[in-house]
């Protein structure tokens, strides 16, 4: 028995986790494979967005400061996810220590919550440059800016603190426990234990509040004080220029929230197999998409990777 648990006052700790991933469908390692070549353009993408960020001293501003911590949480959230994965399914270790596990699931519940924060801060961000236009360097400076992004990585260890000391309070009757899904996902896990799994079934329920819902709200709400902004100024061009400060950044926000709401909404019609594919797109699709999205359809981002480029050109022509 001690070779198969680890008793701690009466808390069974399983050997292994079997994470079961995308079951009874064929040509998957094609898949995982697929994810490996998303994953390797979302560290190139979001490697350089930082480093345009940090060598053009232009982009040193409030937003770009977000905007950086964004790319930085991408690709931790990536790395949290991707690698582990790939090491279940395509080398077939889908048996999973109870401590890796452990890791593996908040590691990806605190970037997770940092990515939601994240995009809200932005919303906050881009509402103040048009709904107070005027005040903006005044609300949202350098130091304000730092101040929220510490705010939310302070809230998103402080949820992933709080999951993981109830999870560490389960107990589980079998040797291995069987996960439903791609990775150590807390809700399959909690729901398998055999003791009292209450207060994870909470958190479970009040997070996805937390971490969804109320960045949903606030950035709804952002986005209809900038749309009642925009119906008020009466010069075409500064409604395009105000409009297309937006765009870049409500695709991002549809990229990442859309599928996930509707695959927490519709957990009891959907199968398990759309489940685990849904959440596993929406966890590498995002970092992959957002610095391609900010090169593209943002001009003064394009500005400043022009101008590196320039410079480079110039350096080498002088050598």
């Amino acid at each position: 028995m001690n070779l198969d648990f680890t008793e701690n006052r009466n808390i069974s700790i399983p050997s292994y986790f079997y994470i079961t991933g995308l079951s009874g469908m064929l040509h998957m390692r094609y898949y995982y494979i697929c994810l490996f070549f998303v994953y390797f353009i979302s560290l190139l993408g979001n490697s350089c967005l930082m480093f345009v960020i940090i060598m053009d001293r232009n982009l040193h501003t409030p937003k770009y400061i977000s905007v950086f911590n964004l790319s930085l949480t991408d690709i931790c959230e990536s790395t949290a996810v991707i690698p582990q994965l790939l090491d279940t399914f395509l080398f077939g270790n889908q048996l999973i220590p109870y401590g890796l596990c452990m890791s593996n699931m908040f590691s990806n519940m605190l970037f997770f919550t940092e990515q939601s924060l994240t995009l809200t801060v932005l919303s906050y961000d881009r509402s103040v440059a048009i709904s107070l236009l005027l005040r903006y360097h005044m609300i949202v400076t350098h130091r304000s800016m730092l101040v929220i992004i510490g705010a939310s990585w302070t809230l998103a260890l402080l949820l992933t603190m709080i999951g993981a000391i109830f999870m560490s309070r389960l107990s589980f009757c079998k040797v291995i426990v069987t996960v439903n899904s791609f990775y150590c996902d807390h809700g399959p896990i909690y729901r398998s234990a055999c003791n009292n799994n209450f207060p994870s079934s909470v958190i479970a329920s009040l997070f996805p509040a937390i971490i969804l819902g109320f960045p949903v709200f606030f950035i709804i709400f952002s986005f209809i004080c900038i749309a009642v902004t925009l119906f008020r100024i009466t010069t075409p061009q500064d409604r395009q220029r105000a409009t297309k400060t937006c765009t870049a950044h409500l695709i991002l926000v549809a990229i990442f929230y859309v599928p996930i709401t509707f695959t927490y909404a519709l957990s009891s019609v959907i199968n398990a197999n759309t489940r685990i594919f849904n959440l596993s797109l929406t966890t590498v699709l995002p970092p992959m998409l957002n610095p391609i999205i900010y090169t593209f359809m943002t001009e003064e981002f394009m500005v400043s990777v022009k101008r590196l480029l320039k410079r480079q050109i110039t350096f080498l022509s002088w050598k």
